[in-house]
């Protein structure tokens, strides 16, 4: 697959299918990318299980972190990495170690490992590198256009509402 650009019906399937979410990477420190991913996340409805050995234990946002993906006692759909690219192969060997495997590997933006790429595919897991899910989320739903950015979706129907926190959403219940 081409990683250079994604359609947006490739990225809003990911996002509509997904409901169980492990961020490895994630961080307790409010002021951090992956500490308000995970909360608007969550403000979304998807179950979100925080990964990250120096909080194993303990709580972010109300969820107990694990040390490791094998640690989370429930299957993923998604596992969102908040690490280095270099830090990528060893986090697809514990994917590829996982049963079940998660139906996508998302890497933050910034993070791009094709090697690893190439091995979560052949194992018939979507990849999606260098973006965010949280900014995909709110682009795709029309909601990164109330601070004026442009989301290259234009659209005549109205948002659909949904309960909850900011409640524009692609997610169908």
């Amino acid at each position: 697959m081409n990683h250079d650009s994604y359609d947006n019906s490739y990225i809003s399937g990911i996002l509509t299918s997904v409901k169980a979410i492990a961020i490895v990477g994630a961080s307790a420190n409010g002021v951090r990318p992956s500490f308000f991913v995970a909360k608007y996340l969550i403000d979304k409805g998807y179950t979100v299980h925080p990964v990250n050995p120096g909080h194993a234990g303990r709580e972010i946002l109300g969820r107990t972190t694990y040390a490791r993906l094998s640690d989370v006692p429930e299957p993923v759909d998604m596992v969102d990495i908040f690490r280095a690219s270099s830090a990528v192969p060893g986090v697809a060997d514990e994917i590829l170690a996982l049963d079940p495997l998660p139906k996508v590997v998302w890497m933050q933006l910034g993070v791009r490992d094709d090697a690893s790429a190439v091995r979560l595919e052949e194992a018939g897991i979507q990849v999606v590198m260098n973006r965010c899910p949280k900014i995909e989320y709110a682009r795709l739903a029309g909601e990164i256009g109330w601070n004026g950015v442009n989301s290259g979706v234009i659209s005549s129907k109205k948002p659909v509402m949904r309960a909850g926190f900011q409640s524009f959403g692609i997610r169908q219940r």
